[in-house]
């Protein structure tokens, strides 16, 4: 792992009501981008070269998976298909959840308390467009991803990961697994961690799909995840890590646990983090299973959208 230019997470910081710690300032004063500043130009231009053999991954699901929508409120889009003349089709969305399938967190997405978004902006900021989704559109988002296949290493310690229920996945864990897949991380790698959730939700039928419970809070989905630890969050941060994206509902075990506490917030609005939820993983771990290979190029096209809270993820992965 190459040394973090930043400070270290115990050197961040502290918000005294809570002993969080935050990285506003850390990208500059103004800044809107967060972590997705780690892609530098150096670091796009050097994930280009783990292209070796030429073999795409789409990383996103289909736009109308998970089916029932996962949380309730966002509910499932209608797609119309019509004809303006006898020579040409057009079409249009209506109830379209931007976070509904795979996707991407923008840091408008989530604030922390009376102190606000991400490097402290307040609502008549995000109301004048900062931290909208677009700015990563303007950015790019292209890096060298690292799949972290958790449950595959589960499976060959003899601690086989259940990915039907609530699991904290811990730092120790993460840190283990990488070094038995025998990949060192590196500032503004693109996490992609792989918790078995996709898989078993693909596995599932229509009418095992509609029994899951269909929230994330108490008493909700069960799903293994990072554990929402200030731990967790320094792991990730002192990693160097410029987006975590993870193939369960919520990056974070769900339901979680209250005394534990939010990671959403302590990654978003605190240190600046982008997250990916929902990915879909399974063929890119094959992969990377059978050939030993865990690094690859990753390439997430978000809307360019104004004031967007969130988008599809547009993920792909090449090795």
């Amino acid at each position: 792992m190459t040394d973090v230019p930043f400070p270290a997470y115990e050197d961040l910081p502290v918000i005294e009501a809570t002993g969080d710690r935050h990285a506003w300032g850390v990208f500059g004063a103004d800044d809107q981008l967060g972590t997705i500043n780690r892609l530098t130009p150096e670091r796009m231009a050097r994930a280009a070269g783990l292209v070796r053999k030429g073999k795409a991954f789409n990383l996103s699901l289909p736009l109308d998976l998970p089916n029932p929508p996962i949380v309730d409120h966002r509910k499932s889009y209608r797609h119309d298909v019509f004809s303006n003349n006898r020579n040409s089709r057009d079409d249009k969305l209506d109830d379209f959840y931007l976070q509904a399938s795979s996707q991407l967190d923008a840091l408008r997405h989530m604030r922390f308390r009376e102190l606000g978004f991400y490097n402290g902006l307040q609502e008549e900021d995000t109301d004048r467009g900062a931290l909208g989704i677009n700015l990563w559109a303007d950015h790019g988002i292209v890096g060298r991803g690292v799949l972290l296949d958790v449950p595959r290493h589960m499976e060959r310690r003899g601690t086989p990961l259940d990915p039907s229920k609530d699991t904290p996945l811990e730092e120790d864990l993460l840190a283990e697994a990488l070094q038995a897949q025998g990949v060192e991380t590196e500032e503004g790698d693109i996490l992609l961690l792989r918790t078995g959730w996709m898989g078993y939700y693909l596995g599932l039928t229509a009418d095992e799909r509609e029994r899951l419970p269909h929230h994330l809070g108490p008493g909700g989905l069960g799903t293994p995840g990072l554990k929402a630890t200030r731990e967790m969050a320094g792991f990730l941060w002192d990693r160097g890590f410029a987006l975590v994206a993870a193939d369960n509902p919520a990056v974070e075990d769900t339901p979680g646990s209250p005394d534990v506490g939010f990671l959403h917030r302590r990654l978003i609005p605190l240190l600046g983090m982008a997250l990916g939820e929902l990915w879909d993983l399974e063929a890119l771990a094959e992969d990377c299973a059978a050939d030993g290979v865990y690094e690859c190029m990753v390439v997430s096209v978000p809307l360019n959208l104004p004031r967007g809270v969130g988008s599809p993820a547009n993920a792909i992965a090449l090795k």
